[in-house]
C-alpha cells in the first residue's frame, strides 16, 4: 500500500512538473532610474505614444511619492494622479495613527483627495484631464523640509491656457529629507491577461532637478530596470534626444535590463517656476 501512494504522489510530482508555467496576467513594468542631487524641484516631460485601459505614466517618481497620468477603463476619464506615502511598509490604512498619516495642506476646488492602501499606504489626488497621445506634458513637484518633515506640492501644466495649476501639497514624516531617488515608469495595473499583449510606450524629456544649492541639474543619465515579471517585451532607450519606455504586446527589447543609458542635453533651459 505504502509503495502504490508513493507511486501515486510520485505521477502527480511528475505531471505538475510537466505543466509549463502560466502565462503572466500583467504586461511588465519599466523603469528609468536618474542619477541626481538631493533637491528641492523635480521637473519632467512625458509623451504617450501608445496606451491602453488601465495603463500608468508615470513622469515624477521620487523616494517618497510619484506623479504621472494614468489611463482608467474605457469610459472613465483620463486622470492626473499624484501621491506621497506615510512612512513605514504598512498595507493596511487602519494600522497608520493620526499623527503618522500623510496630511494634506493644500488641494484644488477640482481635485479629489483620498487615503490608499494596499501597496504602501498613504495619500493620493486625482485630477480629471483629458491627456492625448503625442501630446507633451509638464510635471514639477516642489519638496520643502519642516523639521523631520516634507511638503511636497504637485504642480501640472495645463497646455491649453499655457498656465501651471497647484493641484495638491502633501506633507510627511521623512526625517528631514528632500526629493531624492528620482524615476520614471510605465505601469499595466490591469493585470487580465489579456493586457500582457498590448503595447504600452512613452518618452521622457528634458528631466531637471534644482539642488538644494539652488543649482539646476540636467538628468541625462537613466538605467533601465523592469520589475520579476517573467516575459522580455520590453524595451528603454534614446530617440531624437529623448528617453523612451514600452512594455507588452510586440515590443522587441533592444537594451538590456540594468544598462545605463545617456542622452545629450540639448538646448533646453532649466524650466520656469510657477
Amino acid at each position: 500500500m505504502k509503495n502504490c501512494r508513493f507511486a501515486a504522489l510520485l505521477c502527480l510530482s511528475v505531471l505538475l512538473c510537466a505543466q509549463p508555467p502560466a502565462e503572466p496576467r500583467a504586461a511588465r513594468s519599466v523603469h528609468l532610474r536618474y542619477p541626481g542631487p538631493l533637491a528641492t524641484v523635480f521637473y519632467n516631460e512625458v509623451t504617450v505614444e501608445a496606451s491602453v485601459p488601465d495603463s500608468y505614466f508615470m513622469a515624477c517618481g521620487f523616494r517618497h511619492g510619484y506623479f504621472g497620468i494614468q489611463e482608467l477603463r474605457p469610459g472613465q476619464k483620463k486622470v492626473v494622479l499624484f501621491s506621497v506615502w506615510d512612512p513605514g511598509k504598512q498595507d493596511d490604512q487602519g494600522s497608520v495613527p493620526a499623527d503618522r498619516r500623510v496630511e494634506v495642506l493644500y488641494h484644488a476646488d477640482d481635485v479629489l483627495v483620498k487615503r490608499f492602501g494596499g501597496e504602501g499606504t498613504g495619500g493620493q489626488s486625482f485630477f480629471n484631464y483629458d491627456w492625448k497621445l503625442g501630446q507633451t506634458y509638464k510635471f514639477m513637484v516642489q519638496a520643502t523640509v519642516e523639521g523631520d518633515k516634507t511638503s511636497f506640492g504637485a504642480w501640472f501644466f495645463l497646455n491649453e491656457t499655457s498656465a501651471w495649476k497647484h493641484l495638491v501639497t502633501f506633507r510627511t514624516l521623512t526625517s528631514g529629507a528632500p526629493l531624492s531617488n528620482f524615476y520614471s515608469f510605465i505601469e499595466d495595473f490591469r493585470r487580465d491577461g489579456k493586457s500582457l499583449h498590448e503595447r504600452r510606450e512613452a518618452r521622457f524629456r528634458n528631466g531637471w532637478a534644482r539642488g538644494t544649492d539652488n543649482a539646476w541639474v540636467p538628468l541625462t543619465e537613466a538605467q533601465f530596470t523592469a520589475d520579476a515579471t517573467p516575459v522580455d517585451n520590453v524595451d528603454a532607450g534614446v530617440r531624437d534626444g529623448e528617453f523612451y519606455l514600452a512594455t507588452g504586446g510586440e515590443t522587441t527589447k533592444h537594451t538590456n535590463l540594468n544598462s545605463n543609458i545617456h542622452r545629450s542635453p540639448g538646448s533646453h533651459q532649466p524650466p520656469k517656476l510657477p
